[in-house]
C-alpha cells in the first residue's frame, strides 16, 4: 500500500469502524465508549471485573439500534487480548479499526496514602508499567493484523498531566504514564507507513468519575479557579477528544499528546 493509499484509508468514517476501548465498563472508559456510540461506531466494551456494568451499557447502546458487545480480557495477559480481538471479530465480522487504551491497573488515587520518593518500592513501578505499557503493547500487536487487512489503524493512548504537572506523589502512575507517551511516539514512527496513527490524550481529575467521586468539592473548586476556562474537565469533554483523534478530522496527526484540561496545564 502507497503513503498515499494509507492516507485515504485513514478517512474512514467513525460509523464504518470497530473501536475498542479497553477498561470500558465504568469510569471515564465508559464515557468513551458512550462517545463512540453516539457517532454510531461499532463498540467492543472492555472490562476485567465489571461485566454488569459494561453488559447494561452493551445493551443500552444496542437498545438504541447501535452495535456493542461485552467481553471480558485482562489486558495484561497477551493470550486474553488475542482472544478479545478474535472475539470481536467474530461478532462484528470485521477488523477492529481503533483501539482505545484505557484500562488502569488497580491504583489508589489518594496522594494521602501514596508512599513517599524515599520508601516507595520498585515493585509499584513495575506493577503501573505493565498495566499501562504492558496492557498497550499487547492491544496494539493483536490489532495489527486487522489494521494492515483494512490499510490504517487508530491507537489512542489515555495519559495524564501529571506527567507535565507532578502535583500529587504518584510516581510509580506518572512515571507508567510517561512512558507510555514514549511509547506513543515511537508507535506512531515505525507504525506510521502502514496508514496506523498513533496519539494520546491527557487529562487530570476529572468531574466526576468514580476515580473522582471522593474528591472534596473545595479541590475541584481550587481547580477550577486554575484554568483559564474557569471549570474542571468533564468525562464527556474528555471522550470528545479522544473521538476526535478516532475521526477523519484528525487524519494527518499522529504522535501527539492532547492535554484536555480546561488548559491547567500548557505545553
Amino acid at each position: 500500500m502507497s503513503n498515499a493509499q494509507a492516507f485515504t484509508s485513514s478517512a474512514m468514517p467513525l460509523d464504518q469502524q470497530i473501536v475498542l476501548v479497553t477498561g470500558a465498563g465504568r469510569g471515564v472508559g465508559s464515557s468513551i465508549a458512550k462517545a463512540f456510540a453516539h457517532e454510531e461506531a461499532a463498540l467492543v466494551i472492555n472490562y476485567r471485573y465489571s461485566a454488569e456494568a459494561a453488559e447494561e451499557l452493551a445493551e443500552a447502546v444496542r437498545a438504541r439500534g447501535g452495535r456493542a458487545v461485552a467481553i471480558e480480557a485482562d489486558v495484561t495477559d497477551s493470550r486474553a487480548v488475542d482472544a478479545m480481538f478474535a472475539a470481536a471479530h467474530a461478532e462484528f465480522g470485521a477488523p477492529v479499526s481503533t483501539v482505545v487504551n484505557n484500562a488502569l491497573v488497580d491504583f489508589s488515587f489518594n496522594g494521602e496514602e501514596r508512599q513517599p520518593a524515599d520508601e516507595i518500592d520498585f515493585s509499584d513501578f513495575t506493577d503501573q508499567f505493565r498495566g499501562a505499557v504492558g496492557a498497550a503493547l499487547n492491544t496494539v500487536q493483536a490489532a495489527m493484523s486487522g489494521f494492515r487487512e483494512i490499510g490504517s489503524g487508530r491507537v489512542i493512548n489515555i495519559g495524564s498531566n501529571l506527567v507535565q504537572n507532578p502535583v500529587v506523589p504518584y510516581h510509580d502512575y506518572t512515571a507508567a504514564k510517561a512512558a507510555l507517551l514514549s511509547l506513543t511516539r515511537t508507535f506512531a514512527k515505525d507504525l506510521g507507513p502502514s496508514g496506523v496513527r498513533v496519539n494520546m490524550v491527557s487529562g487530570g481529575l476529572l468531574r466526576t468519575t468514580d476515580a473522582s467521586s471522593a474528591t472534596p468539592e473545595e479541590v475541584f473548586d481550587q481547580i477550577a479557579a486554575q484554568t483559564p476556562l474557569g471549570h474542571v474537565t468533564t468525562p464527556e469533554e474528555f471522550a470528545s477528544a479522544v473521538v476526535f483523534f478516532a475521526s477523519p478530522a484528525s487524519r494527518a496527526v499522529t504522535g501527539q499528546n492532547l492535554v484536555v484540561d480546561n488548559g491547567l496545564v500548557m505545553g
